[in-house]
């Protein structure tokens, strides 16, 4: 039997996070899919690195447009970082992070007050090179 994307811990650790599903005034239309397979099917396709197209409706999760938007509106709510952060706290508390791979450049780490001034770059000649395209000398006539 395959294993379970979603189990009751990482659920339990989602759910708050998710936003409230929006109110409907009228009752017609299609129900809206559970939040729970909605979150394994974007799981899945996330791991398997598949389109959205491709999910399979055997999962149950739901169409992948119905995924990709949920996707979407969560990621407008702030819910995968929110989870991100959460998530990290709790490998940290179980001291299950390994730093040795942890690579930190200046694209991803902020300079606190500007980081250290450079100096200026010393002066190699005493003047500057003399223009090849035009001289001050007079054009030589012949």
């Amino acid at each position: 039997m395959a294993r379970e994307l979603v189990d009751d811990e990482l659920w339990e650790i989602v759910r708050p996070l998710l936003p409230p599903p929006p109110l409907h005034k009228t009752p017609a239309g299609r129900k809206r899919l559970d939040d729970r397979r909605v979150f394994t099917g974007i799981l899945f396709i996330l791991q398997a690195g598949l389109p959205w197209e491709l999910l399979p409706q055997e999962m149950g999760c739901g169409s992948g447009m119905t995924c990709w938007r949920r996707a979407r509106d969560w990621q407008e709510a702030g819910v995968w970082g929110k989870l991100h952060r959460v998530l990290l706290a709790k490998l940290r508390h179980a001291n299950r992070i390994d730093f040795s791979r942890v690579i930190a450049d200046s694209s991803s780490v902020r300079a606190v007050h500007g980081g250290k001034k450079q100096v200026p770059a010393r002066l190699i000649g005493a003047r500057r090179a003399a223009n090849t395209t035009s001289s001050s000398m007079p054009p030589v006539r012949r």
